[in-house]
């Protein structure tokens, strides 16, 4: 079989900085978020200081060479724009303080390919001059996701495309990269491809970048895989792809240098501290939290179940709330009016509620059910969940949710210092729940009492503006399955 190749005056392949932790990319940037956030802004040297510290208390790092923690923090500032730059100092990015207070990596997944394009500052002035001086004006992933509905404009979503022909005719392709080649046209040649039976260069070095941005989609969920050869869109994330498609969003420093396709490396790193305003601008009218229900849904008739489960769990024992001369219960049965199924904390504590309320159930004692009661935050108790046992004792629960789309190291945790102070009061009685939604796995584990298990020795603690937990889960806790309400 023949091998495709692109035509010589139209190969250029364009490029981006690759994390060297890239296997294990969701557990460091969730970490790094933390981390940084934690710092604060500082004058740089301190800044680097503090931040090269906690790159090496990641697992695995304590004998690394500074010379590799130092790249792992230029990375992650380069690709992901974490860190921003001024003058004098160095500070959390916007990026980052998002995923450190949310915990969702598939947002933060979906926010930077949404900002991603080649030039972009994600790497070194002489590359992006390159990139410039070829011209090159392209958002892949918003290309890609064009490409795909362009290939299902039928109905359905049977048509797939692999890493190899994304790479070949869309990457390295200035038909597309430079001159915005409509996806009609690039589709019609890949289907041409199809039919001659070409076959493309597999080669792990020559595909990274376009294997890069399809595995982020992946990770973001735009994009679904059954075999990790051909990828599909994730229909579930249709509001998503929408404002993908239809985004007019571009970082425009660049483009008098565009257009005239020459420029210097002064002009070029002028631009840097633009582009990382721009990566870390407000961008609220751009939501991306996730549709938990929807992440964990492995179809359309799951996720209507899971819907009705949180409604029903969530409704029940309401009416007697309200019906109750109690304030503060009137207030939180209000404040359930406005839940949604984008906010990881809500969607956890939604999901731990349901679960409380069936192991009441499966323990006899439904009657005791109206009593499992969710707390919003602003109400300040030190925990989320007021729950009780099977003999009417009062279990406090603090509920800790991450999701991503593959398991995360969980044994680490922060409580803040109300949480602390509150688990400090309440003893055995305060619980904390780890819950770990990815897209094969639900997982639980419950830590009672965490100041007894630290007085103990159980679980490490250090003092950090409350208390970073880690533990072993072999010595700390338990695992327990994820119940789900049914009436």
């Amino acid at each position: 079989m023949a091998e495709y190749k692109v035509p010589e005056e139209y190969f250029f392949r364009v490029h981006h900085i690759r994390p060297r932790f890239k296997s294990d990319i969701e557990n460091v940037l969730i970490y790094v978020a933390e981390e940084i956030s934690r710092v604060g802004e500082k004058e740089t040297d301190k800044f680097v200081e503090e931040v090269n510290a906690a790159l090496f208390r990641y697992p695995g790092n304590a004998h690394r060479e500074l010379k590799t923690i130092n790249n792992w923090r230029t990375e992650i500032s380069a690709l992901f724009g974490f860190i921003e730059h001024t003058a004098a100092t160095d500070k959390p990015g916007r990026r980052a303080a998002e995923l450190a207070k949310s915990g969702d990596l598939v947002e933060c997944f979906k926010t930077f390919l949404y900002n991603f394009q080649y030039p972009g500052a994600h790497i070194k002035p002489n590359r992006v001059l390159e990139q410039i001086e070829e011209g090159i004006h392209f958002k892949p992933a918003q290309y890609i996701l064009k490409l795909l509905r362009y290939a299902n404009r039928d109905g359905g979503n049977s048509v797939g495309i692999t890493k190899f022909e994304i790479c070949h005719c869309v990457f390295n392709d200035l038909r597309v990269t430079r001159d915005c080649e409509g996806a009609e046209k690039t589709w019609k040649r890949i289907s041409q491809n199809r039919k001659d039976g070409f076959t493309y260069d597999q080669t792990g070095d020559v595909i990274r970048y376009a294997g890069d941005i399809i595995d982020y989609m992946e990770t973001a969920n735009l994009l679904k895989t059954y075999d990790s050869r051909t990828y599909y869109l994730n229909t579930l994330e249709e509001e998503s792809i929408v404002k993908f498609c239809e985004s007019k969003e571009w970082f425009g420093e660049y483009d008098t240098m565009i257009s005239k396709k020459s420029g210097s490396m002064e002009a070029v790193k002028a631009c840097v501290s633009g582009w990382f305003s721009y990566v870390n601008r407000d961008m609220q009218d751009t939501d991306f939290s996730t549709d938990i229900l929807a992440y964990i849904a492995s179809d359309e008739e799951e996720l209507k179940q899971l819907k009705e489960n949180t409604a029903n769990v969530e409704t029940s024992g309401l009416d007697e709330l309200v019906q109750r001369d109690d304030i503060l219960e009137k207030r939180i049965s209000t404040y359930f009016d406005k839940f949604t199924t984008k906010d990881i904390g809500d969607i956890g504590e939604n999901l731990v509620h349901g679960h409380e309320c069936m192991r009441i159930k499966l323990g006899g004692r439904e009657d005791l059910i109206h009593l499992i009661k969710r707390i919003p935050t602003q109400f300040a108790v030190g925990y989320d969940i007021s729950s009780v046992e099977l003999d009417e004792r009062k279990r406090y629960i603090e509920v800790k949710t991450t999701i991503s789309s593959k398991p995360l190291h969980f044994n680490r945790i922060h409580l803040t210092k109300n949480e602390w102070n509150t688990a400090s009061s309440t003893h055995d009685r305060y619980y904390v729940y780890r819950l770990m939604l990815s897209k094969n796995e639900r997982k639980l584990f419950l830590l009672q009492d965490p100041v007894g298990l630290y007085k103990k020795d159980k679980i490490n603690m250090i003092p950090s503006d409350g208390a970073d937990i880690t533990f072993d889960p072999k010595e700390a806790g338990e695992f327990e399955e994820l119940l789900t309400w049914k009436n």
